[in-house]
């Protein structure tokens, strides 16, 4: 008797989720499908390639590299590791002699804290006087930097590209249009991320480990584990709570999907006691007197830098070229405003999810909710970009149209900042390199999924906007490099950058948007999912 096919949900488009009352057939389906693509070969194949790349780019300078007396982002990750290879975990966030905050302190959540310990009992056991307490400040020798950048390295190794596998084998199981070259394509994409490998092997830091846990979840998401979702999404969270871009997301899509159980209570109670559980483990040397709590919390939100620090390409730092917001209200109405405005930009996804939930509208939740707390969030930084980026990413056989020209944005609203860290070769080579995996012959994908009848190639004069906007962006790619800006506007270059990102990445919110609506629309038309799951 020939075995069934997985069940395919209405609403998941090309995702479908596993049923299990078919787990046996289902992991002879993946298997075969293993087996018989070729993806594991691809995977490796490119996983070399692209810790290649990771590792030519961590041979340029990095943030603040030489620059006493505070030097920059990979400084403070070396003096992390001494504060926690040193002190006690109660001590970690606490001013005191030994640790004084206002010297680059712990504004992390705990995950951050406990990793930087891993890596500090490393460089301890190989080049001590890197950790050294209070003598260690500035310390830039070759080993120590050497050991730093394997830290970045391995990190991305051992968690971001084993979550990046796990939502390629997932996404693409039951996809009957996936090809292999698609497939290794999307891989490529995943793993040669430009804007990621720049920040995190250029500038230095580890987004990698958060952004491979909330990829870990999404993953769980797409194959139906819900309480694996809130574990790792929970964990993405206590370590860096920039992951909370993604919160609309997950939070609508479970809370969707809990509503049209026969027990809605009980499944929300399920996935809350995962969610409680984990941070409770996470969270516990500072759960035991609610001041470490608080202590820990209020290094959390550096509210006192303002709504926007630099030039980043979002709502408020936009519009204050206008709008002096910093004079016009207190930091206190700023949050509120802020807030407040996150949360309508986030509605209208949160909205469709929670009504009709979907793998393929998950996706675009994640996307959505992620580019509205960039543009309208507090204390939003230049690399921020990496959520919606990393979003867009994973839909990119989705956004044929749209993707490359997110990515160049994405790429150029870093750029001042990329400079300043002395990589514009990284960043010139990485763009290339995008570029012709990006168009390689036989990989592009050019899909027309049921969404795709809009795009604002059908709107008179957009084509000839995208290209005068590209020339723009190449004119001051070349002042920015060439010129020194009047002495009366010093950051005049940067706002224009600013303002000329700020306006794609709108468009672009608008277009995905109304994108994941329209799924409804298609869901409505194909007959009504039933009530119960």
């Amino acid at each position: 008797m020939p075995k069934k096919k997985p069940v395919k949900h209405s609403g998941d488009d090309d995702i479908a989720a596993p049923v299990s009352s078919q787990t046996g057939s289902s992991i002879d389906n993946f298997w075969w499908w293993l087996t018989h693509k070729g993806t594991t070969t691809s995977f490796l194949c490119i996983s070399l390639f692209a810790l290649l790349i990771r590792s030519a780019v961590s041979m340029y300078p990095y943030s603040g590299a030489g620059t006493p007396p505070k030097f920059g982002d990979f400084e403070a990750q070396r003096h992390w590791m001494e504060i926690t290879t040193n002190l006690p975990v109660i001590d970690w966030y606490r001013n005191g002699t030994n640790n004084d905050l206002t010297y680059w302190g712990l504004d992390y959540p705990p995950l951050t804290a406990y990793q930087s310990y891993i890596h500090g009992v490393l460089l301890k056991i190989f080049n001590p006087e890197s950790v050294a307490l209070l003598s260690s400040r500035g310390h830039e020798s070759y080993l120590g930097k050497l050991l730093m950048r394997w830290t970045v390295l391995s990190s991305d190794a051992l968690i971001y590209f084993p979550a990046a596998l796990f939502f390629v084998l997932v996404y693409h199981r039951n996809r009957t249009r996936s090809s292999k070259s698609e497939v290794a394509w999307h891989i490529a994409m995943i793993l040669l991320n430009p804007c990621l490998i720049l920040i995190d092997h250029g500038h230095f830091q580890y987004n990698c480990i958060s952004l491979g846990l909330t990829l870990g979840a999404i993953a769980a998401v797409l194959c139906g584990s819900e309480v694996l979702t809130c574990v790792l999404f929970s964990l993405a969270l206590s370590h860096k709570q920039m992951s909370a871009y993604f919160a609309p997301a997950f939070f609508s899509h479970l809370l969707g999907k809990c509503l049209r159980r026969r027990n809605p209570v009980l499944a929300v109670v399920k996935l809350g006691i995962a969610v409680i559980a984990t941070f409770v483990i996470v969270w516990w040397p500072y759960l035991h007197s609610l001041d470490d709590f608080l202590m820990v919390l209020s290094r959390l939100a550096p509210f006192e830098r303002g709504i926007y620090e630099d030039y980043v390409a979002n709502f408020w730092c936009t519009t204050s070229i206008l709008v002096k917001w910093k004079k016009l209200f207190t930091t206190q109405s700023l949050k509120s405003i802020s807030l407040a405005a996150t949360i309508l930009a986030s509605l209208p996804s949160m909205v469709q999810q929670i009504l009709s939930p979907s793998n393929e509208g998950f996706l675009y939740g994640l996307l959505n909710g992620s580019m509205a707390f960039y543009l309208f969030s507090f204390q939003v930084h230049e690399k921020s970009i990496l959520m919606p980026f990393l979003s867009a990413t994973l839909l990119a056989l989705k956004l044929p149209d749209h993707f490359s020209h997110l990515t160049y944005y994405a790429l150029f609203s870093m750029f001042p900042l990329l400079c300043r860290d002395k990589l514009l070769i990284p960043y010139l080579t990485l763009s290339f390199l995008f570029a012709i995996i990006y168009h390689s012959p036989g990989n592009h994908p050019v899909q027309k999924t049921k969404a795709s009848f809009f795009s604002f190639k059908n709107f008179p004069g957009y084509v000839f906007l995208l290209r005068t906007h590209f020339f723009i962006s190449i004119v001051l790619h070349v002042l920015y490099l060439t010129i020194q800006p009047p002495q009366k506007y010093p950051f005049l270059l940067e706002a224009l950058i600013m303002i000329l990102c700020f306006s794609y990445f709108v468009l672009f919110a608008f277009y995905t948007n109304y994108t994941q609506w329209t799924l409804s629309r298609y869901f409505r038309s194909s007959g009504k999912e039933k009530k119960h799951i």
